[in-house]
């Protein structure tokens, strides 16, 4: 014979179920209490990052305007001095002026790159599709227009790519301007510009055979003022790769260095394929 079990109140079975409802209840309510924490801490987060981009423009407002004033009175009296007192100061109070001159210029020209390292964070990606070597071409001609260099730029034939172009031209003007500046003492400076598509991205590599670096130091390359080389070898601010990886980050991209001392570098940037 059998002996159906009863799922009766007061018996073991219900009660199980009893218990497993009520522990589904609590599991539910300890989630959604987690949740709504989750969400109060994102909006904790926004409102502090909000905070931080105003706290950011004012910065870069006060740099742009508090700054640039006492940097051209610099410029100015250091000209004045040369002009009406150059001839009484002789050898070195000229090369003091000089020394005067090419530091506030300096200065000026760290200012500009801190400020367009600044915009790059709040400007908005527009994307398109874009014919890599027509962007290089114009890439080259601001180059050309802009620095004196011996460098043979090889460039093979690109792939386009959809990213923000304005944005995309500056992250490749540093780069081929960084591989000339490095390859620069070199007898026959050679760069080599190309692109593959690998594992679905857009991968662009500049390769040169300059003064390279140590692999050991190769996570400092895209930190803002961090340098491998000192000003006396190499001039620059630092800030052009940080640029760079700023670029990318926005474009959700990939950038890296090769290099090996005084055998070369070679950065990469890619893109996923769209």
């Amino acid at each position: 014979m059998n002996t159906a079990i009863q799922n009766k109140p007061g018996s073991t079975l219900f009660a199980k179920k009893g218990k497993k409802n009520a522990d589904n209840k609590a599991s539910e309510n300890e989630l959604l209490e987690r949740i709504r924490e989750l969400e109060q801490r994102v909006q904790s987060d926004a409102a502090q990052l909000d905070s931080l981009n105003k706290e950011l423009k004012s910065l870069t407002y006060s740099i742009s305007h508090d700054l640039r004033a006492p940097l051209r009175g610099v410029i100015g009296y250091a000209e004045i001095l040369n002009e009406d007192f150059g001839n009484k100061l002789g050898e070195e109070g000229a090369r003091v002026i000089d020394a005067i001159r090419y530091n506030a210029k300096k200065v000026g020209s760290l200012i500009d790159e801190l400020l367009s390292f600044s915009r790059i964070g709040h400007k908005e990606i527009v994307k398109e599709k874009i014919n890599m070597n027509e962007l290089m071409e114009g890439v080259m001609i601001d180059i050309n227009k802009l620095m004196t260099h011996h460098a043979e730029i090889n460039i093979s034939n690109l792939h386009s790519v959809s990213a923000d172009y304005s944005m995309l031209h500056l992250a490749m003007f540093n780069l081929v301007s960084n591989a000339i500046k490095f390859s620069s003492k070199k007898e026959k400076p050679l760069i080599e510009i190309s692109s593959e598509i690998k594992n679905g991205e857009v991968i662009f590599s500049i390769k040169d055979n300059g003064a390279g670096f140590n692999m050991e130091y190769a996570g400092k390359l895209f930190l803002v003022f961090q340098r491998l080389h000192t000003e006396e070898e190499f001039e620059g601010a630092g800030i052009g790769l940080a640029t760079v990886q700023r670029i990318i980050n926005k474009h959700e991209g990939r950038a890296w260095a090769e290099g090996k001392v005084n055998t070369g570098a070679t950065f990469y940037i890619a893109f996923k394929k769209q």
